[in-house]
This record gives structure tokens, C-alpha cells and sequence, in this order.
């Protein structure tokens, strides 16, 4: 019985039956949320966020933070769009538009291990690098507007719009980052050292760690989670514009801390990402559906950021011991 207890009281469990509680939960509220259908294809709409959060997840470990996802996203898809409009094979400018993703992580990452300036100042101004660069692409390639750049060919298209065995590509390429990635934090030498780095980058460098490399490497990893939702969010929308996720840095770094990683490093898991991840898409869908616009839908996944932060950091000893000092002196009080 006990060891039932302390199952349940493991986060990523507690967010797995969160996850089935918001199902049915909108489920009751509103007519046909369950078909299966439509909740799979659902996915289509949010999978850009796991794919992201899921490598930002090696960042936050190390105790730093990438905020310049959203502007890699944008990067990556004019930099496909104009690489294909100028004559590249689209599966060739795919696998360069990955290797420039990679190279923009690789920057941020440079300076993050090199340097003592803080992540969130570094990748602050990689947000806007990355987003100026993909603004003079954009308008050297004459995209305008909500256009972009239009036209890909059918089999691109349905890299994030067809289906295999019934199942949405989208899912499928879900389960393998999952797979993939969660090989690599949990089951590797590498992994072992994203943690360490985190508990004590002083301790990992005495121990022999590459503690530059790994830090490095991580930011990589989260330019290439950017590309790759860059990459599929192109695919949709069918459109190549420079300014796709621009909003997604909130979302992202809201499933990677409500999935249980600590902002303070050392902590974190794959799989806690993706079902928060899951638990923020089915959130944004569930209140969009309920007539929520998207600006209060922000709020909501804004406040779960916060009170997620706070529930994971709190000393709750430290709290149990405050209400057990107030309930003494209200007795003595009392007594009087």
C-alpha cells in the first residue's frame, strides 16, 4: 500500500491522472470533445510544443533556459521556404534548414559555456537575432503578410497533414522524439551528465565531465527541437512565413517545468515533458472550444506555469511546521 502511495505521489503520475481528469473533464462540459477523431487529430494543432519542449528539457536541466525557441521556429521555416523556392529538393533543403536550427542553438550555447553571462540574457538576445534574420529572409524572398511562401509539394504537406495506419504523422513523429530523446537523457553516458552538470557544474568539471561541451551540446539540441516544429508547423499551414512560432515560448517552457524539470537544474524527465505537453494541448483546445480566445488561454496556461513552479519548490515541511506553530498558539490563546 505504501509503495501504491508513493507511486501516486511521483509528479509524472500525478500529471498522468491530470491529464485523464481534464479529458473528462471537458468531456462532460462539451458535446463530442472525446471522439476519438477529433482528439487525435487535435494533436495536430499543439505537437509543435512537445517537439520543442522536449529538447528544451536537456537546457533546463543544466539550469539554464533557451527563450529563442519561438524565434528558431521562424528561422527555420522562411529558411526552408526560400532554400525550396530557389530551386533545392525540399527533403534536401529540410536537412539543411535542421543543420542552420542546430547552428542558431550552437551560438547561443557558445557563449552560454564560455562566457559568465546568464542564459536568459544570452538567448534574450538570440530571440532577436534570430528574428531579424528571419525578417530580411522574408523580404528578400518578397514574402509578405499572413502569405508567406506557398505552394510545397503534396508529400511535404503530408509530413504534419497525412496519417499512417490511421494515426496522425504528427503522433508518430511524437513517439519517436519521445523515444529518441528519453534514450538519449535516461539511458546514456551523455544523459548522466546533462544531469550532473545541473547538480553541480563545479563538481562535474573536477570529475572529468566536458562540462562546456555538454552545455554546448544542450543548447544545439533545443535549436534542433526548433527547427523541427519550425519544420512541421511549415508543413500545416503549408506556408513558410517568418513569424510561426512567435508565441510559443510560453507554452514550451510551461511543459518543460509543469513536467516536474527544476529551473534550478538536476531534475527533469522526457516523459514528464511530453505529458504536460499533452495537458497544455488538450487545454488550449478544451478552452478554445469553450469560446476562450487565445489571449485568455495564455492566462490560464500563464497561471500554471506559476503555481506549478511554486508547488514543486515549496518546502512543504517548512509549511506543515508554520500551521502546526499558528494551530499551538491559537490553542494557548484559546486556553487563556
Amino acid at each position: 500500500m505504501l509503495q501504491k502511495l508513493k507511486l501516486f505521489l511521483i509528479w509524472e503520475t500525478f500529471l498522468t491522472f491530470f491529464f485523464v481528469f481534464i479529458l473528462l473533464s471537458f468531456g462532460l462540459m462539451i458535446p463530442g470533445f472525446l471522439d476519438m477523431s477529433n482528439l487525435l487529430y487535435s494533436i495536430n494543432d499543439f505537437a509543435y510544443i512537445a517537439l520543442a519542449a522536449i529538447p528544451m528539457t536537456f537546457v533546463i536541466i543544466t539550469g539554464g533556459i533557451d527563450v529563442s525557441v519561438g524565434s528558431i521556429m521562424g528561422l527555420s521555416s522562411i529558411t526552408l521556404g526560400v532554400l525550396w523556392m530557389n530551386g533545392m529538393d525540399i527533403w534536401l533543403a529540410l536537412i539543411v534548414t535542421l543543420l542552420i536550427s542546430a547552428a542558431a542553438g550552437f551560438v547561443n550555447g557558445i557563449i552560454v559555456a564560455t562566457t559568465d553571462v546568464q542564459p536568459l540574457v544570452v538567448t534574450l538576445g538570440g530571440m532577436f537575432l534570430f528574428a531579424g534574420i528571419a525578417l530580411v529572409l522574408s523580404g528578400g524572398s518578397s514574402a509578405s503578410g499572413y502569405e508567406g511562401i506557398s505552394g510545397f509539394p503534396n508529400g511535404f504537406v503530408e509530413l504534419a497533414n497525412g496519417q499512417l495506419l490511421g494515426i496522425p504523422n504528427s503522433i508518430w513523429l511524437l513517439i519517436s522524439t519521445i523515444l529518441l530523446f528519453g534514450a538519449l537523457l535516461h539511458l546514456t553516458r551523455y544523459g548522466r551528465n546533462v544531469y550532473l552538470v545541473g547538480i553541480n557544474i563545479k563538481a562535474a568539471r573536477y570529475s572529468g565531465i566536458s562540462t562546456k561541451w555538454t552545455l554546448m551540446s544542450t543548447y544545439m539540441l533545443s535549436g534542433l527541437g526548433g527547427g523541427i516544429s519550425g519544420i512541421i508547423l511549415t508543413s500545416y499551414f503549408s506556408s513558410a512565413r517568418s513569424d510561426l512560432g512567435g508565441d510559443a515560448v510560453l507554452p514550451v517552457i510551461t511543459a518543460v517545468v509543469l513536467g516536474g524539470t527544476s529551473i534550478f537544474g538536476g531534475k527533469g524527465s522526457i516523459y514528464g515533458t511530453a505529458i504536460a505537453s499533452l495537458i497544455i494541448g488538450i487545454m488550449q483546445y478544451g478552452l478554445q472550444m469553450a469560446s476562450m480566445t487565445s489571449q485568455q488561454t495564455s492566462v490560464v496556461i500563464g497561471l500554471m506555469l506559476i503555481f506549478s513552479v511554486l508547488f514543486r519548490n515549496t518546502d512543504w515541511q517548512s509549511v506543515k511546521k508554520l500551521f502546526h506553530y499558528a494551530s499551538n498558539v491559537s490553542h494557548k490563546k484559546g486556553g487563556i
